[in-house]
């Protein structure tokens, strides 16, 4: 990821970086298409590029259909696709990257061809020592095809297949040497196998439809397939599954007050009708709703959210202070990430491309808006412009998070700092640079109230990162 260079047609907005899902039918069933809709459930985690990769257990031997491109799911799919993609094993991959990331070589799953055979890797989330471990298998010979830290993974567990005796081991003992968040889903020839990094940075879980098993990086994947859910991954665990049944390797777990998961997860990144780690995020929004109405209250007669994460936290806040709770956004659904974007000089905003206002909603009235962040506030007062145009009286803004201090290195895309408007402004300065009546964040102290007491990351908020970051800033080096 170029965060440097992170110019998006919503670039005030915070990106997740990838989405990953793998099946294996113990029954022998194909399973591409079932991957397509697994993928096009999480396509909100990433919208430039996606990828299958299928093999057949019973076929030969290191056989791995695969298709990639650029686009959404259902543009670089159709049912011709899958003619040729049999296979009772496979992973998908949805990806987000941003400017100078977005090619067909980066995208995923990866699919590689070595001694042993062949592995099948997807990846979320971003390594802080990628630089290093690429370098060492630079000087052994390696030869790389992408830019993505994901191809340094997949060349560490081959390596590391060299000199065990499973393909689970070579995941466990690669996953040693990696740095930062992970989670993994890997195919090889006969066994499908995840992997979550110790802080649990990133989601990953595991679902089951008949005799079929399922990993994937959100519970709304499980239900959109009609799968049950069985668990979650452990932050640090490695489960290998095969028809003989599902194993479990714990020796890379941290004690539980040292896991680290990304709270982003549970404010704006995934869907809300996903639970992670057990905790619905649906009802964590509304709790950060409810928390911003009791901390910082206003006299107004509507409340709105900015779809769609700012939607549940805004019924909270109406929940908890007895503001009648409305709409006031309408959302153009088939505005991609891939779409012209308007130049600078130009009369069409990007934000109004993909965002109306209700006018009838909000014309003279006092409107409460609920988002989930303010990056570098542009949108934000585009949006409160808006609704002062459309005859809002008032606009107070609330945000279901608090103000952005400081980078990730984790996979979130926080751009970095001095593009933060929070680094250099008060409060109310921010308020006066996008035109609100007041301004209200999230108080940090709620976020563990919020995620009901799981171990979170905070780092973004507070720069203390459960684990040392990097002396420089790397995040441009790799994408992913």
């Amino acid at each position: 990821m170029d965060s440097k260079m992170a110019l998006s047609m919503d670039s005030d907005r915070l990106h997740e970086e990838c989405g990953v899902f793998g099946i294996y039918d113990f029954d022998g069933n194909d399973v591409a298409s079932t991957i397509y809709y697994g993928l096009f459930a999480l396509q909100h985690r990433g919208q430039e590029s996606c990828g299958i990769a299928v093999s057949d257990t019973k076929g030969p031997k290191g056989k791995v259909i695969s298709q990639k491109g650029m686009g959404l799911v259902n543009e670089v799919f159709t049912q011709e696709s899958f003619e040729g993609m049999k296979g009772d094993i496979g992973v998908g991959h949805v990806r987000y990257s941003t400017a100078g990331a977005s090619t067909r070589e980066n995208a995923q799953p990866l699919v590689l061809n070595y001694v042993k055979g062949t592995l099948g890797l997807a990846h979320n989330g971003n390594l802080i020592n990628a630089n290093e471990l690429r370098e060492d298998l630079a000087y052994t010979g390696a030869i790389f095809q992408t830019t993505i830290d994901s191809e340094v993974i997949a060349y560490h567990i081959a390596r590391e297949r060299l000199n065990t005796h499973t393909v689970e081991d070579a995941v466990c003992r690669a996953a040693k040497k990696l740095k930062g968040a992970f989670s993994l889903v890997v195919m090889s020839p006969r066994k499908l196998i995840g992997a979550r990094d110790p802080f649990g940075f990133k989601p990953l879980c595991i679902g089951k439809r008949e005799n079929a098993y399922i990993l994937a990086s959100e519970t709304c994947a499980l239900e959109t397939i009609g799968a049950e859910f069985v668990r979650d991954v452990l932050p640090g665990e490695v489960v290998t599954i095969t028809p003989e049944g599902m194993k479990s390797d714990t020796s890379l777990c941290l004690p539980r007050e040292q896991e680290a998961r990304c709270i982003f997860e549970y404010i704006y990144f995934a869907r809300p009708d996903s639970r992670i780690d057990g905790v619905s995020v649906y009802a964590a929004r509304i709790r950060a709703g409810r928390f911003l109405a009791i901390d910082s209250p206003v006299e107004a007669d509507l409340v709105v959210g900015v779809p769609e994460s700012g939607n549940a936290a805004a019924l909270g806040y109406a929940m908890e202070s007895g503001i009648p709770y409305g709409n006031a956004f309408v959302k153009n659904g088939y505005v991609g990430r891939t779409f012209i974007k308007p130049k600078q000089s130009s009369r069409e905003s990007s934000v109004r491309i993909k965002l109306n206002v209700l006018s009838d909603a909000v014309r003279g009235k006092r409107v409460i808006m609920i988002d989930d962040s303010i990056v570098r506030g542009t949108t934000s007062g585009r949006i409160v412009r808006m609704l002062r145009e459309s005859g809002a009286a008032e606009v107070h803004v609330r945000i279901s998070s608090p103000p952005f201090l400081w980078p990730c290195y984790f996979g979130t895309d926080i751009p970095e700092q001095k593009q933060l408007i929070a680094c250099s402004r008060t409060v109310e300065e921010i308020r006066q640079v996008i035109g609100a009546d007041t301004l209200g964040y999230l108080k940090i102290d709620r976020l563990s109230e919020m995620s009901e007491g799981l171990p979170i990351c905070k780092g973004c908020f507070t720069g203390k990162y459960p684990m040392e970051p990097p002396a420089e800033d790397i995040r441009g080096d790799f994408e992913r």
